[in-house]
């Protein structure tokens, strides 16, 4: 049993000297296409979102809790809107991975690298509606137009809706100097309409939002009707025309008490051109589990999609909506199957280059076993170099013969080498009878009588 263990270990030292420098060389080019692919994603990532208590930052913190699953953290951080957004992901100075950027708001079209003059930005698609409220005191108002000489919170400038609610106003034939604007946060613009201190606030948001979600059954606030919503969209083509159908809001105090026509931007969700592949991914799918439900506006699945885009859309983002999510990560690890998706190019070259090598291991395997008898030939050979010179006494050749067959005995060898030990052995047997033929006494020839 000892012997067996033995041959054993030989043989898997022999097996491990013999691929130790192809098992280098593989595991040497693996890093390399790791270190030059980066398939995995960074641990950390920094969204910009919107004004404390918006839907965006709401939404923000559904996709830190989304991606904590798969052990990466993302840092939310409040900004003033779309333009602050746009700003902080351009500026290479600033630690902004991706971003919420309100479609239309002039603040997409002006993400392109003035040096370069290539997109700088990347849209993984359109997440939701986000309709343009305007909710007021006060008598009914029909249309924009009769909001001159009102006193109207129109947003901040950082927002991306004072952008937007000026190319409406102009369309109407609305100079902003004939109303009296504010551009206070969204929660003092809403406290400001409930004391009366001004007529109309105007919002941009998804239904989810606290503050929208609160006017809607404030009694005394009213809602503007965009009775021409589709022709607004025909005329402005980043605005869809939605309707907010009766008793949505409240079904037992039947609110809103007739259908709603409004007019709705669609958010993106922006990254950075470089930001690693494997985080579009995860940002996408994301962004499934989170708006792709039925909503106020919106059908089972109907978001996220890769219309109303006006930035160039991330080709991971392009491959999910073509193809949904990837084939291995239905079955495996996110970390596995990304490791595989991301790498399997070079995987497929590197076992290309290492195929011709891997036919030299066979050979050197051989080589080594076979080297382990072959080095007593050359023992046997002085011995028998000794003999027919006769420099040495025949009695310490045999001892030297002697302790050569202990030594060859005592070899071990996998079974299918064992022809050539027993050749050894044979071998020192032949020169052992040669030693005795000569070492006998020879007969005298009888003499002449």
């Amino acid at each position: 049993m000892a012997r067996l263990i033995r041959q054993t270990l030989l043989t898997v030292r022999d097996l491990l000297i013999t691929l130790g420098p192809f098992l280098l060389i593989a595991i040497g080019l693996l890093a390399g296409a790791y270190y030059v692919l980066d398939p995995a994603p960074p641990k950390r990532v920094v969204l910009a979102t919107g004004p404390a208590q918006s839907d965006n930052a709401i939404f923000g913190a559904s996709y830190a809790e989304e991606l904590g699953r798969f052990g990466i953290e993302v840092t939310l951080r409040e900004t003033d809107g779309s333009g602050e957004n746009r700003r902080l992901l351009m500026d290479e100075n600033e630690d902004v991975d991706l971003a919420f950027i309100r479609g239309g708001s002039g603040e997409a079209i002006l993400a392109i690298d003035e040096e370069e003059g290539d997109w700088a930005l990347e849209s993984l698609g359109s997440l939701f509606y986000e309709p343009l409220w305007i909710f007021y005191r006060g008598g009914a108002i029909g249309n924009l137009a009769q909001l001159r000489g009102r006193r109207v919170a129109i947003g901040e400038s950082g927002s991306g809706v004072p952008n937007l609610l000026m190319k409406l106003f102009h369309a109407n034939g609305v100079e902003p100097s004939s109303m009296k604007l504010s551009r206070d946060e969204p929660p003092a613009a809403v406290a400001a309409l409930l004391k009366g201190r001004i007529d109309a606030v105007v919002l941009a948001s998804a239904p989810e939002s606290p503050l929208v979600q609160m006017l809607l059954r404030t009694p005394e606030v009213r809602l503007l009707d965009f009775s021409q919503a589709e022709a607004y969209s025909r005329k402005f083509p980043f605005l869809s025309p939605v309707v907010l159908p009766r008793g949505m809001v409240d079904f037992a105090r039947d609110l809103p008490r007739r259908d709603m026509h409004l007019l709705a931007s669609t958010t993106m969700l922006v990254a950075r051109e470089d930001t690693h592949p494997a985080l579009v991914q995860l940002f996408v799918q994301a962004a499934r589990r989170i708006h792709g439900g039925t909503g106020w506006f919106a059908r089972t699945g109907q978001f996220p999609n890769a219309q109303h885009n006006e930035l160039p859309l991330a080709d991971e983002a392009e491959r999910y909506y073509k193809h949904g999510v990837p084939l291995l990560q239905q079955y495996l690890p996110f970390w596995l199957s990304n490791l595989i998706d991301r790498m399997w190019v070079a995987l497929f070259s590197i076992i290309a280059m290492l195929i011709p090598l891997s036919r030299v291991l066979p050979p050197l395997y051989a080589f080594r076993v076979r080297s382990r008898i072959f080095r007593w030939y050359r023992d046997l050979r002085g011995i028998e170099d000794d003999l027919t010179e006769n420099s040495v006494p025949r009695a310490k050749l045999l001892e030297r013969l002697d302790i050569l067959d202990a030594r060859a005995e005592d070899i071990a060898v996998p079974l299918a080498y064992t022809d050539q030990l027993y050749a050894l052995r044979s071998h020192i047997q032949m020169v052992r009878e040669r030693l005795r033929q000569a070492g006998a006494p020879q007969q005298k020839s009888p003499g002449p009588n």
